[in-house]
């Protein structure tokens, strides 16, 4: 990465990037007054994009295209910089040849706002979704054009409906011009074989597959343009304005240290979510904020845009939105919150999903199924109006030692076990059991008394209740109908092979959705949703994806909107 990579000393010799020292004359937002002048900075550029993930590495690229210089401040360490991209299983979008314009729009504004499905009672976005969806529907057919312009090597492994045959690879059969759209949906991979439950992090390119080869392709593309620099160990902390209100540059903390970066274009916040922010969580997001919740990505998504852009005025847009499920959070915390994993059993053979008392209350593969995977935290935080509990919160995954034995809980190619920030240790979970993370119990009973006893529980869990339920469920298997909830059938093995086992499952999923307020070309919005000026967002911290989402939806976004950001960008006039 020595080519997008410069040292600080050799980047102010480099005449691309504008002379460091100009004037500033602007102001710094959210520091006291007495600290809030800038007089010169450290550095100035065309422009300067906050994040290092596929939303600011597109934007970057494609604003090089049109012929910015670009600083990318990134908060992580190079060595070990992870984002939810590279943690991400490389889900995305792209169109058949086939495709449809006009369908494609239709399915994509269906997406993002829902206000041309006949039952929708309210837009999430009217104002912006139309436009939104026409980018989508004009970026979409191109997709793998722009990712292979990157890197010839870089290959779609598409998803198994399409390859079956069918026409088009939605989630939402249902939506406005789904079926004859010729969507599709698809992983990033390098390798010709899929490397199955296995991470490719730190391989090289061509064995790598899911999210760390969507990173990669980025990555290889932005080495082409010199005019692209990646600053680490840098964190953004307030945006600058000048006296026209306009947003002219930075202020990060680079180890320690006070540094400043001009921008004479604009600047781009491409940060991502507020998983890891206590304040932000309890504020934000349903139910039980804080131990509530769990998510699986990066841990380093702290709201740092949300925070800059409110500080600049910025509107806000369904904050509490977000790709999530059900999964379980690990006994272990970062910055005070729960950190979570993918648990891929979850509606396996031998398993089931009891709530607090006991109880099933859904059929399980909703959990993981298209597309109720991404809206079944609903249910995790279903209330009780009349006992004014969370019965779901925590919920329980219960299953049987031959599951155990047979595969992980977890999945080992992303999310933190398979980018090192967990070490889970044997793949059939005997570690996990050794250390308590996975409780255990030679009867139900026992297993019941295990869970009865969790701080999170809260003396809830009946034995008896828990049995019933399994006994319950075991009938169901021998029949191969689940008469309570309508599982599907050749999901319907028992637990039958003791020892027992449980672990808790929350809300959560990869990452926060709702954020900053922003248009069809991502510029940010006050709440007036009129565009402060020079200031830009692109992913997570604003996604588009307002209703619902389908697999792959953030990687597609980041792509796009940032193909769309970068262009807008380019166009501005310097500052004067």
């Amino acid at each position: 990465m020595s080519n997008i990579t410069t040292s600080r000393r050799g980047f102010l010799k480099n005449s691309l990037f504008g002379a460091a020292g100009a004037v500033a004359s602007g102001t710094i937002l959210g520091v006291p007054a007495a600290q809030a002048a800038v007089q010169k900075w450290d550095e100035t550029t065309d422009l300067v994009v906050i994040g290092w993930g596929a939303a600011g590495l597109t934007t970057a690229i494609v604003a090089a295209q049109n012929g910015c210089n670009v600083v990318i401040l990134e908060r992580q360490p190079e060595s070990s910089a992870r984002s939810n991209t590279r943690m991400s299983g490389g889900m995305f979008h792209t169109a058949s040849k086939d495709y449809n314009h006009a369908a494609l729009k239709a399915y994509a504004k269906a997406m993002f706002s829902g206000e041309n499905i006949p039952w929708k009672e309210e837009g999430e976005q009217p104002e912006f979704s139309d436009e939104m969806a026409e980018y989508w529907a004009q970026y979409l057919p191109k997709f793998m054009d722009f990712m292979q312009g990157l890197d010839p090597e870089f290959k779609i492994r598409l998803g198994r409906n399409h390859a079956d045959g069918q026409k088009s690879n939605t989630a939402f059969p249902d939506f406005p011009g789904a079926k004859d759209s010729g969507y599709q949906a698809g992983r990033a991979t390098y390798r010709a074989r899929g490397a199955g439950n296995n991470s490719t992090y730190g391989k090289p390119k061509l064995e790598t597959e899911y999210g760390e080869a969507f990173w990669q392709c980025l990555m290889q593309g932005a080495k082409k343009y010199p005019q692209i620099r990646v600053v680490y160990d840098t964190k953004a902390e307030h945006l600058v304005k000048n006296d026209q209100g306009e947003i002219i540059g930075v202020v990060a903390n680079q180890k320690g240290k006070r540094v400043t970066y001009g921008s004479k274009k604009a600047v781009a916040i491409c940060s991502g979510g507020y998983e890891y922010n206590k304040h932000m969580r309890q504020a934000f997001l349903e139910g039980p904020g804080v131990d509530g919740w769990a998510f699986y990505g990066t841990l380093y998504n702290e709201g740092d845009g949300i925070r800059m852009g409110m500080e600049a005025g910025a509107g806000l847009m369904k904050v509490g939105k977000c790709a999530a499920r059900m999964i379980w959070p690990l006994p272990i915390r970062h910055n005070g919150l729960r950190v979570g994993t993918i648990t891929p059993v979850v509606g396996r053979g031998h398993s089931i999903v009891v709530d607090n008392f006991g109880k099933r209350f859904a059929a399980e593969t909703l959990i993981t199924d298209d597309p109720t995977r991404y809206f079944f935290y609903k249910e995790a935080i279903h209330f009780d109006i009349k006992t004014l509990q969370y019965p779901r919160n925590p919920s329980w995954l219960i299953f049987d030692d031959k599951l155990r034995r047979e595969r992980p809980v977890v999945n080992f190619y992303n999310s933190v076990v398979g980018f090192d920030f967990i070490d889970y240790g044997n793949r059939d979970n005997s570690d996990a059991v050794k250390k308590g993370w996975i409780l255990k119990g030679d009867t139900l009973e026992e297993l019941a008394e295990k869970i009865r006893t969790q701080k999170e529980n809260c003396n809830r869990m009946d034995g008896a209740t828990l049995a019933e339920t399994v006994k319950r469920f075991n009938k169901f298997c021998d029949d191969k109908k689940d008469l309570d909830f309508d599982r599907r059938a050749k999901t319907l093995e028992p637990l039958s092979e003791g020892p027992f086992y449980a672990v808790p499952l929350v809300a959560g999923g990869p990452n926060t959705k709702g954020g900053l307020a922003a248009d069809a070309k991502r510029r940010v919005l006050d709440w007036d949703y009129k565009p402060i000026p020079r200031l830009f967002a692109v992913g997570e911290v604003a996604s588009v994806l307002k209703f619902v989402y389908q697999s792959g939806g953030n990687l597609t976004e980041c792509v796009v909107f940032g193909q769309v950001a970068g262009k807008e960008i380019a166009k501005l006039d310097n500052v004067a």
